[in-house]
């Protein structure tokens, strides 16, 4: 199984521009509450699982499986995601579903212009974990402009190099 480091070494190969992480640290949660919103119906057993809960538990065990300390953030900010998920399938159809796809296409909308700047393809297109390595990269991230996490960071960059403005995309 690869490291933290391996696979937000990978990922963060993809998101070395400032304005492509900065989408990031909108699209993602975004993508990722939209996640949970769209997965949270069917409802079983009065309500407390869901499609929603079964994919957050799986990616909790993914994360906390990589660390310990980002495993547990990740399996809180993941369960505040199922929560919302949950609130929101209780409403309307439509309230449901507007609000879970409107999240979704802005997410993805925000993503993509980000690696507009980045000049390059999201991680995902190479590999799928990409996917379920995001939401961890965006938190990584959050801890590093926090002066947090120095240590990891370091072997991040070690690896692929500081966060830098993409000279070829520096007009746009």
């Amino acid at each position: 199984m690869k490291s933290l480091v391996d696979h937000l070494s990978q990922y963060a190969a993809y998101h070395r521009d400032p304005r492509n992480i900065v989408s990031h640290f909108i699209g993602i949660p975004l993508i990722v509450v939209a996640v949970a919103v769209l997965l949270s119906r069917p409802q079983w057993l009065g309500g407390w699982v869901s499609p929603a809960v079964l994919v957050a538990l799986a990616s909790a065990w993914f994360y906390l499986r990589l660390e310990l300390r980002l495993g547990v953030l990740m399996t809180v900010l993941l369960g505040l995601c199922v929560w919302t998920g949950q609130v929101l399938a209780q409403q309307s159809t439509m309230l449901w579903l507007s609000s879970g796809v409107a999240m979704f296409v802005i997410g993805w909308a925000i993503q993509f212009v980000g690696h507009h700047y980045e000049g390059r393809k999201p991680a995902f297109v190479d590999d799928v974990t990409g996917l379920i390595v995001g939401p961890l990269f965006v938190v990584a991230e959050l801890a590093f402009l926090l002066g947090l996490r120095r240590d990891l960071k370091e072997q991040i960059e070690a690896r692929v190099g500081g966060v830098r403005i993409n000279p070829k995309r520096a007009a746009a």
